[in-house]
């Protein structure tokens, strides 16, 4: 009798046990096509575009756009009361990480002007600036480096091909540029009568690669015609005056980067603060750079 008892005791706790495994196994069933669901629902939402990104970050008080009031100023932002505090600490877990928990870095804050010199001697006075043109119909800038254009080649006319048109695109993937230049293809033969041609591969070059005669057909980005001019240096650093007079004795800049700063203390935080070669010198602050 006690091993029947027994027997039926470890038969219902088998059969409890079973029923338990059984439960188990249906919620992580329902649990994985739960969280599948969620992976293919959250796969097909959209990116947001950096207009609904912009208009998020100001109604949570993390940036503003800057001179909004005045129809704003573009490419420059302030930080609001939930960014101003998001950015002091970040700065100072940067600064407590690399700066006062370590014995071999001291800190510095250096001007934001030094002397004119200093951007002669490191070079940025004369080789800081990127090659830039014009549309002379919009009055929109581009980077030269970051277009490129190719001719339009006929696929009947072989090796001995001469262009029917060009086509100019802005730098992206290439899958993007091709699909950017086959439609502006599209439309360049039809208004040749050459609709339905087939065309060679493009041969993408950027626009500083292009000759005067070049770039006399080569369709701006912007208007879709040959209104570009041609390319040119533009120097990145923010040129300011020093001084009551305007002349070109107290020309300066808003410096381009920070590391100058550190070169030129170089000497006084070596003999200031007795450190021992080698060691690191730290700063954050803000830069100034007139890119297109």
């Amino acid at each position: 009798p006690v091993m029947g008892v027994n027997s039926r005791r470890h038969a219902s706790t088998s059969l409890s046990a079973s029923t338990t495994s059984t439960t188990d196994s249906t919620d992580e069933t329902a649990a994985a096509s739960q969280t599948g669901t969620q992976q293919q629902q959250h796969q097909q939402q959209p990116l947001p575009d950096m207009d609904e990104i912009v208009s998020l970050c100001k109604r949570r008080g993390i940036i503003f756009p800057s001179s909004e009031i005045y129809n704003g100023y573009a490419g420059f932002f302030d930080y609001g009361p939930l960014g101003a505090e998001l950015k002091k600490n970040l700065k100072d877990a940067w600064w407590k990480y690399f700066v006062t928990q370590r014995e071999d870095v001291v800190g510095l804050d250096s001007s934001i002007i030094h002397n004119p010199t200093t951007w002669k001697s490191s070079g940025h006075l004369d080789g800081f600036s990127d090659p830039m043109v014009d549309c002379k119909e919009t009055k929109l800038r581009f980077r030269a480096d970051q277009i490129f254009f190719s001719p339009i080649l006929l696929e009947d006319d072989g090796d001995d091909a001469k262009p029917v048109g060009y086509v100019c695109v802005q730098e992206a993937n290439d899958e993007d540029m091709v699909k950017a230049a086959k439609k502006q293809a599209k439309k360049i033969l039809k208004e040749k009568d050459l609709k339905g041609s087939k065309i060679q591969a493009f041969l993408f070059r950027e626009v500083v690669e292009a000759t005067e005669e070049e770039m006399s057909l080569i369709p701006s980005p912007a208007s879709g015609k040959p209104t570009l001019t041609m390319p040119r240096d533009f120097n990145l650093m923010f040129e300011t005056r020093v001084g009551a007079t305007v002349d070109t004795d107290n020309v300066a800049y808003l410096r381009p980067e920070t590391a100058q700063g550190i070169f030129i203390n170089f000497k006084n935080v070596l003999g200031s603060s007795r450190q021992k070669i080698p060691f690191g010198i730290a700063q954050m602050g803000k830069a100034f750079r007139n890119e297109i």
